[in-house]
């Protein structure tokens, strides 16, 4: 008898194997395997109770919580769709994804009740409103539910083609679009993970990463299939991160380049202590080699680099160390690092390729962009046959980002197409000029964006971060990238900034940079 391929199927594996070791961190709340996934039951049971039934939506506003993470396991196991969103959007954004999903039921945290009463009355299909913590009227109890019902939910057949989540991108040019994953779509994630990245039972994950972005990178399951202990992080606080993981004898742990920059650039009382050898994923935005660098020669700790989408479940693609890396001095190494690497074994197949669909050659140097095809590729965009049919061709989902192959096979992106800048009619990567910047000892963080110019069309633009305590100059860090690249990619303005505008998951938004600095004063 065949068996779906679904992430449901490593809860089982826990509940046998890993009962009586530690699941779940939560402050001061800890729970075996045992205890976590009799909650995530009986949540389950609640959930049948309330009328949910296979197929329906339920949206989920919340940080990092234990349970936030139940939810990975109680909805899809009875056959609902678990639709995680962006805490840190506005209740218009709320208002729009509930309503765009046809959410059935609202859970949210104690610090979002006042915005769901807010737009109660324009949410047309919500049919029960769940405080996971905190209490409110006309809002019920979570930890009630669990109390006052059994673990035994009812099953339903499962199949793999069937919805498990819907993530919403950040619509930042527009509005947010349903990314539907599938049970198959998240498992083969999972393991595709599992084979380029050993992790074993010993292992403690802390959740720096936002869990609704795109399933914590399905880490919301892949911590569980090794039964790892799941330590929550609710809010991303470098000190915090440092006293967790030496309290908590974290191992692993994923972060956004730009959350990855904080972390790092913590003050040294903070980071004294910190044991060596953790290991982490970054992705999310192209990291410059300076970063990897920094985190290994300074923190001891080993950074894979990783790339993917959230229309592709999300991972394609891995950094993926070789032996003859190994005797590279560590900043060629970090060099390397700041790839996006081949493919995972588990991906499909993911090529790189020019406006006709051909091939880029393998010479480090011939923009393409990097498409993919195989089991890991969403469903499509729930209730928008249009954006699927755009961005799903022949098969192939197309990712807008800009990459080279060099002739090793690995791939390095250049770019988002959108966000490469043509000045006089040649191409200039954002991200290579923001690589070159983190390279200045003064620099913490950098952005780079295409300004208009009366010459050359557009030029860039570099806002920038200082490390504290440190001083530079406009025409010293011109004069750096000038050292360091070719003369035309040099900024023409640069703009020293306290901060730089961020989504959730600590991508830069540079429309916000070319939009709303656009009037300013240059030089």
């Amino acid at each position: 008898m065949e068996i779906a391929l679904t992430p449901m199927e490593f809860a089982r594996r826990a509940r046998r194997l890993y009962a009586d070791r530690e699941a779940v961190v939560d402050g001061d709340r800890r729970f075996t395997y045992a205890q976590f996934l009799d909650r995530c039951d009986r949540w389950s049971t609640a959930l049948q109770a309330l009328g949910v039934q296979q197929g329906d939506r339920i949206a989920y506003i919340a940080p990092n919580t234990h349970s936030h993470l139940e939810a990975y396991y109680a909805v899809p196991q009875i056959g609902a769709v678990l639709v995680p969103v962006n805490y840190r959007l506005l209740p218009e954004d709320f208002e729009y994804i509930i309503n765009h999903c046809g959410a059935k039921i609202v859970c949210a945290h104690e610090d979002y009740l006042d915005a769901i009463d807010g737009i109660r009355d324009k949410l047309t299909n919500v049919e029960c409103y769940v405080a996971l913590e905190g209490s409110k009227e006309n809002w019920t109890d979570y930890e009630s539910q669990l109390v006052s019902h059994s673990p035994d939910f009812t099953k339903v057949d499962i199949a793999e083609t069937d919805l498990l989540t819907i993530n919403y991108t950040s619509g930042t040019t527009a509005r947010p679009k349903g990314v539907m994953i599938t049970h198959r779509n998240a498992y083969m994630n999972v393991m595709g993970t599992l084979v380029h990245h050993h992790l074993t039972p010993s292992d403690r994950y802390l959740w720096t990463l936002p869990m609704f972005h795109a399933n914590g990178w399905t880490f919301t399951w892949i911590n569980t299939a090794r039964g790892m202990a799941h330590v929550c992080l609710r809010k991303v606080e470098p000190a915090l991160i440092y006293q967790l993981i030496k309290d908590e004898d974290i191992t692993m742990f994923c972060a956004a380049p730009t959350v990855l920059i904080g972390i790092a650039n913590a003050p040294e009382e903070i980071r004294k202590g910190a044991p060596r050898g953790v290991r982490l994923f970054t992705a999310g935005a192209p990291p410059a080699a300076a970063t990897i660098e920094q985190v290994e020669r300074e923190l001891g700790w080993e950074l894979t680099h990783v790339y993917g989408l959230t229309e592709t479940s999300p991972l394609i693609s891995i950094c993926e160390p070789r032996p003859e890396h190994q005797n590279l001095p560590v900043a060629e190494r970090a060099k390397i690092k700041a790839r996006q690497g081949v493919e995972f074994v588990s991906s499909g197949e993911v090529r790189v390729v020019d406006e006709e669909g051909d091939e880029v050659a393998n010479d480090g140097e011939t923009l393409g962009e990097i498409t993919v095809r195989g089991n890991v590729v969403m469903k499509g965009y729930y209730n928008d046959p249009d954006a699927t049919s755009s961005a799903i061709k022949n098969g192939w989902f197309h990712s807008g980002d800009a990459a080279v192959v060099h002739p090793d096979g690995f791939m390095e992106i250049r770019d988002r197409f959108k966000d490469v800048i043509i000045s006089g009619g040649e191409n200039i990567s954002s991200v290579e000029v923001e690589g070159c910047l983190l390279g200045h000892p003064a620099v913490q963080e950098a952005a780079v964006v295409g300004m208009k110019h009366e010459k050359w069309g557009e030029a860039p633009h570099a806002f920038v971060i200082l490390k504290e305590g440190a001083e530079t100059t406009e025409n010293e860090l011109r004069l750096h990238v000038r050292n360091n690249l070719a003369h035309f990619k040099t900024p023409q303005w640069v703009s020293f900034v306290e901060d730089l505008p961020k989504t959730a998951t600590g991508k830069v938004q540079k429309f916000v940079l070319r939009d709303g600095k656009a009037g300013i004063a240059r030089q």
